[in-house]
């Protein structure tokens, strides 16, 4: 399976840790239960894919390719998402750990992260103009010079970032989460 197009087909309980770096392209394609922990999916692309209950920690996605991607119920730990291909790179998270994940630089518009750990990722500079953080915990998550305008935290929390280095005209917060956006004034709110 180095090379190939796949299309409308449906991958259940496969071990994919021993795939090698190939071209392959997967189309409307849903992979159930399936390991891809430290697999190699350099340039492979994920278009309109969903993955459920998979486990994809420490993938290499070197100019991987995610278009309009789903998963739900996914260890996505580690993943330097950074390295992904920008054309197009558009994706859903839901109820799915992605802590010490990297979004350095990548337009992420839009992007939903619903009931997501997302402890110890890294925003630096990304786009995330109207991104949704449902329910999410992002304890220790860096957001330094990101664009976070119309981004809804209203139900998320342990976020922490200075307002002034980033971008956040018409984002939703709500009490107490707010705190977090004054932390760097060592302040006492009671």
């Amino acid at each position: 399976m180095d090379t190939g197009l796949f299309e409308d087909k449906t991958f259940e309980n496969i071990d994919f840790t021993d795939l090698k770096p190939g071209r392959r392209e997967y189309a409307d394609c849903v992979f159930t239960n399936c390991n891809f922990h430290k697999a190699d999916l350099s340039n492979d692309d994920f278009m309109d894919c969903q993955f459920k209950i998979c486990n994809l920690s420490l993938a290499i996605v070197e100019n991987t390719g995610i278009k309009n991607a789903r998963f739900t119920d996914c260890k996505l730990m580690g993943i330097d998402f950074s390295r992904c291909n920008n054309f197009n790179f558009s994706a859903f998270f839901e109820n799915s750990p992605l802590d010490y994940c990297s979004f350095y630089q990548k337009k992420m518009k839009k992007t939903s992260f619903i009931n997501c750990s997302i402890k110890d990722a890294d925003f630096t500079e990304t786009d995330l103009t109207g991104a949704i953080f449902k329910n999410c915990d992002l304890a220790n998550a860096s957001f330094i010079h990101s664009i976070l305008e119309k981004a809804n935290f209203s139900t998320a929390k342990n976020y922490v970032f200075d307002p002034e280095m980033n971008k956040i005209k018409k984002a939703s917060f709500s009490y107490p989460g707010i705190e977090g956006l004054l932390a760097k004034y060592d302040i006492v709110i009671e």
